[in-house]
């Protein structure tokens, strides 16, 4: 098995790139084969490096890594031999109609009641006239001339598929200035760097129909490659994903502080009938199966994904994070505050509030319960049991229990409503800081 990843660095990875991306990986470190990553850079006007940089960055982050990596870019001489052997088979003609001209024929086609394709005009030009266009100084476009024949493949997630080949216009592989096309310049390398499998997004079968057609003009081996086209994956709501992936982009999860694991777990069962476990990539292999996906759209929600990611961070252990909280941070203070947590980055917040010097509100209207708060304020050291016995302090001294002892005391001495349990938290927080923040909350 031979697959590969092949995303063009116009902009950031965002999830409906990354499943794909981890389908991949996933069927070639379980079936022993090969992954590749590929940038697909042949459009120069839109790729930038800092979009390839960040593709490989946005890839080992998630836990992929490759076997083969090259650009397209590099490759230039190829196909532009590939393209020679299509010429030579009469299969890639030119062409020199403008876009105002196509847009003219395919209205005139739709008020014939005619499909708005290509009409192949191109080829009825004859010698003199191809001579003529190019002594005037027109510089053509290449197409490629598909076959009058239905293609049929079984998808492995969609099952039997068939592309009517007549029903579409002739594809544009090269571009008048010379440059290729990714559904020329994706097969020669498919077929040059021996691809065995291609898994990809379900907008692709069509244009799959099509690179079949090429795949076998040049190699002239049907069913060479097989493809398997996962559907692609829907918002909370069933609207198109594709409208908001700026937002989702891996870059933005990964600067808001979700974990990879949480990402790469969530995709791995998106369209599965198994609920989601995050985990690393590598501890996915042994329960992946492609054929499990459905043929259905899957929802991406957010919310789950989050979910998932606060569920994860609560089980890791103290080892797994150490490097990644603040400078001072120990274990006694992660295994307060991970039950607590959304994100990671949220540990921040909590570690200012253990040692740093925080503004809290000022309750005057809750004097009664912060004066005796200060009263009762526990002397030596804290431990788990400081804080059970100096609440019950507190509630004798002012008959309060519940919500409205528990509140006041707690905004007075976190800064927040809501936390860590106070029973491990406020041995952090230590007396010197609790009897400070009561004073100030007193106002």
């Amino acid at each position: 098995m031979k697959v590969r990843f092949a995303p063009s660095p116009t902009g950031w990875l965002h999830v409906g790139n990354a499943r794909p991306a981890l389908a991949n990986w996933l069927e070639a470190r379980k079936r022993g084969g090969t992954f590749i990553l590929r940038l697909d850079d042949t459009d120069t006007g839109r790729s930038k490096p800092e979009y390839a940089q960040g593709i490989e960055e946005d890839l080992r982050w998630l836990g992929l890594d490759w076997d083969e990596f090259f650009r397209q870019s590099d490759r230039l001489d190829r196909y532009a031999a590939a393209a020679e052997v299509l010429k030579k088979k009469g299969l890639l003609y030119p062409c020199f109609e403008s876009e105002d001209e196509l847009n003219f024929k395919r209205e005139q086609r739709r008020k014939q009641g005619r499909a708005p394709i290509y009409d192949r005009g191109a080829l009825k030009m004859t010698q003199e006239q191809l001579e003529r266009a190019l002594a005037n100084g027109k510089q053509p476009y290449y197409r490629f001339k598909l076959n009058t024949r239905t293609v049929s493949w079984r998808d492995g997630v969609l099952g039997e598929r068939n592309v009517k080949l007549p029903s579409l216009s002739d594809p544009v592989l090269v571009r008048a200035d010379g440059s290729f096309l990714y559904t020329f310049t994706s097969v020669v390398d498919d077929l040059e760097t021996g691809i065995t499998h291609i898994i990809r997004g379900e907008d692709h079968v069509t244009n799959t129909g099509i690179q079949i057609d090429i795949i076998e003009a040049l190699s002239g081996r049907p069913n060479r490659i097989h493809f398997a086209h996962m559907p692609l994956l829907m918002d909370a709501e069933g609207g198109q994903l594709s409208k908001r992936l700026g937002s989702i982009s891996l870059r933005q999860f990964r600067r808001d502080g979700i974990e990879p694991a949480a990402i790469t777990g969530y995709l791995s069962a998106l369209g599965t009938s198994r609920d989601p476990v995050a985990a690393a990539p590598r501890d996915l292999i042994a329960d992946w199966d492609i054929t499990r996906v459905s043929h259905s759209p899957a929802r991406f929600d957010t919310k789950q994904l989050l979910a998932l990611n606060r569920k994860y961070l609560h089980a890791l252990d103290f080892e797994q994070v150490k490097d990644r909280l603040p400078e001072g941070a120990d274990e006694e203070f992660w295994l307060a505050i991970r039950g607590n947590l959304d994100l990671l980055p949220e540990a921040r917040d909590w570690f200012d509030v253990v040692s740093g010097d925080i503004t809290v509100p000022e309750q005057p209207e809750e004097a009664e319960v912060l004066k005796a708060a200060l009263e009762t304020l526990p002397d030596g050291s804290w431990d788990a049991t400081t804080w059970p016995a100096w609440a019950a302090a507190i509630g004798a001294a002012t008959g309060r229990k519940g919500k409205p002892l528990f509140l006041p005391l707690r905004r007075a001495l976190t800064g927040e409503e809501h936390g860590p349990d106070l029973k491990t938290f406020l041995p952090l927080i230590g007396r010197d800081r609790a009897a400070v923040r009561l004073q100030r909350s007193l106002g």
